[in-house]
């Protein structure tokens, strides 16, 4: 039985999560800790409940991250360095800070126990990844997992990097951004989906829930949706900042989902949302490169890009009840087939192998 614990800033839209839980019911023993609570009340195992700046300066300052990020536009992920002074002294004041919550909380969970320690998004506690250097002293494996715009926008932490056993990732096109990434389908369980209702809307209805409408491209999403409500009658429903069972529940009664198209920063393809609906039987649109979509086995995604991509797959499915049906019933099979605990934990351990961490 090993012994894995992963460690995230957050409980990134319940992955972090279902890691922890796809070990525990394939017989290995972890544990999650989380230093800030999700703010869409995904569930936690142990969270620290160390504060998340967010006041107006805070999100000024991450705001021209990705700004700073986009004019750039490098396709390679590059190490994180301390903009200026105050950037520096923040990060040192905020290691120094949470020292004390972080060792009562090893001490306390016997974290020294485990032998192979998963960062999610790449991050240890400490910035300067001392925690981590510590326990790759002691004996233990390292794996970092990135999701997203920890690589796109923070880069890579070098200390961490530098000590890492196994780099693994669920974002296609971070595998062109590290050369060492072994991409990973995130685990699933859809039992926690509530059952789609057999009720037949008699107005199509489409969802979209982004967490970040920028990266989702929601602004460009509603205006194809206006453009089409002039033609004929849809209802469309935006889900933001609502608890995670308002959002499940709101899903199950769509005949259409949105996840991306055309987003800024959010690289392609699919995140949670989308493979959600995608369980639920519920047709799924995303934007995705041509590398990408030939990429992705048996892929079950609607692909449209921009909004005349977008334009035309949302009148295709509105008028085809019949496709919606055949999308519905293959979209189910491949969740299960791709994102299912078994298959995914199979996979992982094989990289750990190959990787000398088991």
């Amino acid at each position: 039985m090993l012994k894995i614990l992963h460690i995230a800033p957050q409980n990134y839209a319940g992955v972090p999560y279902d890691f922890y839980r796809m070990h525990n019911q394939c017989g290995d023993n972890s544990r999650l800790v989380t230093l800030h609570k999700n703010r869409l009340d995904f569930p936690e195992d142990i969270c620290l409940n160390l504060p998340l700046p967010n006041f107006p300066l805070a999100k000024e300052w991450r705001r021209k991250k990705v700004i700073l990020r986009e004019k750039e536009k490098q396709l390679k992920a590059r190490f994180f360095k301390p903009k200026n002074i105050f950037e520096k002294i923040y990060f040192t004041y905020n290691d120094f800070s949470k020292k004390n919550i972080v060792e009562e909380a090893i001490e306390r969970y016997n974290l020294d126990e485990f032998d192979i320690i998963h960062y999610d998004a790449g991050l240890d506690f400490y910035r300067d990844s001392s925690q981590a250097i510590r326990w790759k002293k002691q004996g233990k494996k390292i794996v970092c997992c990135y999701y997203g715009s920890d690589l796109r926008i923070r880069g890579l932490i070098k200390e961490l990097n530098d000590i890492s056993d196994l780099n693994i990732t669920s974002e296609y096109d971070h595998l062109s951004m590290k050369e060492d990434l072994s991409y990973l389908f995130y685990p699933y369980d859809p039992s926690e989906l509530p059952s789609r209702s057999e009720i037949e809307n008699e107005i199509i209805t489409i969802v979209h829930s982004p967490t970040n409408r920028k990266y989702k491209g929601t602004e460009l999403i509603i205006s194809v949706i206006e453009k089409i409500k002039k033609e004929k009658k849809l209802n469309f429903i935006l889900l933001e900042n609502l608890s995670r069972s308002v959002v499940l529940e709101a899903k199950s009664k769509a005949d259409i989902s949105i996840d991306q198209v055309g987003g800024s920063m959010g690289g392609t393809g699919y995140g949670k949302a989308g493979l959600e609906t995608l369980a639920m039987g519920i047709p799924t649109i995303t934007n995705m490169t041509d590398e990408y979509r030939e990429w992705l086995p048996e892929n079950p995604f609607v692909v449209a890009n921009g909004a005349n991509g977008l334009y035309l797959k949302l009148n295709e499915l509105i008028e085809d009840k019949k496709l919606r049906e055949e999308l519905a019933i293959n979209g189910k099979k491949w969740v299960m087939k791709y994102h299912g605990y078994e298959s995914v934990n199979a996979r992982l351990k094989e990289l750990y192998k190959l990787n000398n961490i088991i």
